[in-house]
């Protein structure tokens, strides 16, 4: 299961540099603390909910799958 967090944290900031947007940025456009989204990236967030990932899929414009997919074409 730790595996699959790394794997959201590195599409959120895959995604996240794609739109040329700091942290900063998106933690304001998804509505959540700066060290929510630092921790998610970083890997160290255990376990993020849902309801947090469905922000910063909204904030990044892609669905909680894009984030999810180990595989993914950006």
């Amino acid at each position: 299961m730790s595996k699959d967090k790394s794997i959201i944290g590195e599409n959120i900031k895959k995604y996240r540099n794609k739109l040329g947007i700091s942290q900063d940025q998106l933690s304001k456009k998804a509505d959540l603390a700066f060290h929510t989204i630092a921790k998610i990236e970083a890997g160290s967030t255990p376990n993020p909910t849902i309801e947090t990932v469905k922000k910063i899929s909204d904030a990044l414009g892609v669905s909680i799958d894009d984030l999810m997919k180990r595989d993914y074409e950006i």
